[in-house]
């Protein structure tokens, strides 16, 4: 008889193409990009071998070869990514996993795997090694508790519901800082959840909270565990904007830079669906002027019956002194003036960023490199791109807060230390 292989992938023309290869090789091969699926496929199949990847859209690949080592100990299952690490690697071999393969897959590694991972599967069982499948035991899962943000005083019952995605899904890219290649999962979480992240390999479970950041040095980091996101706030700024208040996202080290804007974390939200949960919303409600100030810089928050936010930026030439002004009138006007609005850094600056280990990531359509009289590598998509991605940055920064906004922000000169500082105070008074 054909031995089966089971092939576990959210991206079709890897289904496709690995279940040609192995087909020709005389293998009979079942596919699906789901890892519930891959569950109910093992118990009604049991595969020989199981080919899984480690970014799937309903639960990880991990998490994925938890169950399925749970279901059958003798499962012979050989990880995939294109976007893994080494860390992640060792993790999976610790789980269990016969072995680790790099993506793209050459025709022979991706035979080989699965012979040899046959084999070994074989030679355990001859040695006596009982089947988890055999004994009829249930599959364990791991679960984790995501409880909401603190209800601070400031909080108030909105106008607007609740809102998370339609569906799972992925997202790959590569981490600004860390320049490692990445991917994350997003998940729906129930009513009153708030947004939550979880890291891979390790599983734990960090809120989106000010009481987990950690560092704020060119980008918004968080940390638990031992264990850190950075990079958080563009894709913050897509879920303050279009009102997605329960999520889960599933990360290893450090949000996708991709464009090194919000625009695409936005496009791939309205792809995805962005779903109404049926009860309202809680917002913080700035109740009085709170400020920090420092210098020339300053950022004050006051009250406001909406969203607002305003920055004044001012560098030397080709820069100069730039000016926006926003005001959150919908996901649209978010997306259309706010999201496209690119990161940037100083080539002045770049041996100091590369010796604190930062911006590794950083390549040509990523983000805006500015040299001594002009931008260097890209064409601006608005005149006053700079100060409309610090607006970005602030919209992102304060959803740390737990809720939406509502509130007015004038800010001059700031940076992510500061409008995680105001947010501190609002804390205080809340405490």
């Amino acid at each position: 008889m054909s031995k089966i292989v089971l092939i576990v992938d959210d991206e079709p023309g890897i289904l496709e193409t690995l279940s040609g290869i192995l087909t020709d090789e005389g293998f009979e091969t079942l596919t699906t990009p789901s890892g519930e699926e891959a569950l109910r496929l093992y118990e009604q199949h049991a595969p020989d071998v199981v080919f899984l990847d480690i970014w799937l859209p309903d639960r990880d690949g991990l998490e994925t070869l938890q169950a399925l080592k749970s279901l059958d100990a003798n499962a012979a299952v050989i990880m995939m990514s294109g976007h893994g690490t080494a860390s992640t690697a060792v993790k999976s071999i610790k789980m269990g996993a016969h072995d680790y393969l790099e993506k793209p897959l050459s025709y022979d590694a991706a035979v080989n795997a699965a012979k040899h991972a046959i084999g070994a599967k074989k030679a355990q069982v001859a040695a006596g090694a009982k089947s988890v499948l055999e004994l009829g035991l249930e599959r364990m899962e791991v679960e984790h508790d995501f409880p909401p943000p603190p209800l601070l005083r400031q909080v108030r019952v909105g106008r607007e519901p609740q809102r998370t995605v339609r569906r799972a899904s992925v997202v790959y890219g590569m981490g600004l800082h860390s320049g490692s290649r990445t991917g994350m999962v997003i998940q729906p979480l129930p009513l009153n959840s708030g947004v939550h992240f979880l890291t891979l390999p390790s599983g734990e479970a960090i809120p989106a909270q000010l009481s987990s950041v950690a560092q704020t040095d060119y980008a918004t980091t968080l940390t638990r565990g031992g264990e850190s996101i950075r990079t958080v706030e563009h894709l913050l700024s897509a879920l303050h904007a279009s009102g997605i208040t329960n999520l889960l996202v599933k990360v290893h080290g450090e949000i996708p830079v991709l464009d090194g804007s919000a625009v695409e974390f936005c496009r791939h939200l309205e792809t995805v669906g962005i779903v109404e949960q049926g009860e309202p919303r809680h917002e913080l409600v700035i109740d009085r002027t709170y400020s920090v100030n420092d210098g020339d810089k300053s950022l004050v928050l006051e009250p406001h019956e909406g969203f607002a936010v305003s920055y004044f930026l001012s560098y030397p030439p080709p820069l100069g002194d730039q000016l926006f002004s926003f005001e959150l009138e919908g996901f649209d006007s978010f997306v259309r003036e706010v999201a496209p609005a690119r990161t940037f850094g100083f080539m002045r600056d770049m041996k100091m960023i590369n010796e604190l280990g930062l911006g590794s990531g950083g390549r040509l359509d990523n983000f805006i490199l500015v040299g001594e009289d002009n931008v260097l590598n890209t064409e601006l998509r608005f005149p006053d791109e700079f100060a409309r991605h610090k607006v970005l940055d602030i919209i992102g920064d304060l959803y740390l807060l737990g809720y939406p906004v509502r509130g007015k922000v004038t800010a001059r000169l700031t940076g992510h230390r500061d409008n995680v500082a105001v947010q501190r105070q609002i804390l205080g008074a809340s405490s």
